[in-house]
């Protein structure tokens, strides 16, 4: 199975989830669900009670319902690190919810079939990603000119993740540490030396990042992506080298730019600071506005 990992938000309540390309199907992480519907405080009161309620519907005789359900390797909360995880499809999943007593039970089905539907959705239709994702932004605070530059960075990364993946190059640490070759070439700071400057825990490091920021990291990937084009490496410490080469081609434009600005290109600014500058400059602008307009008090 071709696990594609996505944390989904239900009332703010974090679901793992897996979409299967080949079956176009959503697996749900059943303890994550279990958490929701019975207001567990921590994962390991939901294990709990999910170990409670497989032996009741073990004794009940839906042996075939346990059977169908899978184990993927989702990533923990907690470290972050990836266990195999108890998950279910839509269908499956209806049928567990139905023997939780749970007034969160019919919103959440609603919830479901809506994830559901709207992957499918996307499936057929590619633009609607990019709508959706665009209106996730634009409520997150986010000016469109650097949504823009946002969208055109994540198809930048889906071709170089593409090119790594026909060049043998393994997805999930391999390709981080790919990443990490190419930040720090152009950057001069690793990921998480990075996202330490700018205040980072989990937080997605392009979401962060200024539109200069994005533009420099969309030309170290999309330069990674024409070099390893033509030369084909076949191996992975030949991808590191292109990694890097890509990466220096944004650095020296980095500091190029910083030569003649006379700044640093790269800020201590994350998206929540960016967007309060943004705000306040509009707020600011929108008072000018309404004094120069304003009757004159004289």
């Amino acid at each position: 199975m071709n696990e594609d990992n996505h944390i989904q938000l239900f009332e703010d309540k974090t679901i793992r989830t897996a979409w299967d390309p080949e079956q176009e199907e959503w697996y749900f992480s059943i303890v994550d669900v279990v958490a929701v519907l019975t207001e567990q405080p921590t994962l390991r009161g939901a294990s709990t009670y999910w170990a409670v309620l497989k032996k009741r519907l073990k004794d009940e005789g839906s042996d075939q319902l346990l059977t169908n359900c899978k184990q993927l390797k989702l990533k923990s909360p907690k470290d972050g690190k990836r266990y195999k995880t108890d998950v279910a499809n839509l269908e499956q999943l209806f049928r567990i919810i139905q023997s939780i007593p749970s007034p969160k039970a019919e919103p959440l089905k609603m919830w479901l079939a809506e994830v559901g539907r709207d992957r499918v959705e996307e499936t057929i239709d590619p633009e609607l990603t990019i709508e959706r994702a665009l209106e996730t932004y634009l409520k997150k605070g986010y000016t469109r000119e650097w949504i823009n530059q946002r969208l055109q960075a994540i198809q930048v990364r889906k071709e170089l993740t593409d090119e790594w993946q026909d060049r043998g190059v393994k997805a999930g640490i391999e390709y981080a540490i790919l990443t990490d070759e190419i930040t720090r070439s152009w950057s001069g700071m690793t990921t998480r030396q990075y996202k330490r400057l700018k205040k980072l825990t989990k937080e997605n490091l392009r979401d962060n990042m200024t539109t200069t920021e994005l533009v420099l990291n969309m030309l170290a990937e999309t330069s990674t992506t024409d070099i390893s084009k033509v030369e084909k490496p076949d191996t992975f410490t030949k991808n590191q080298d292109v990694a890097h080469r890509g990466g220096m081609v944004a650095g020296i434009a980095r500091k190029a730019l910083e030569a003649e600005t006379g700044h640093s290109v790269i800020t201590p600014q994350n998206a929540r600071e960016l967007n309060t500058v943004v705000v306040d400059m509009i707020e600011q602008a929108a008072k000018q506005t309404d004094q120069s307009n304003a009757p004159d008090s004289k």
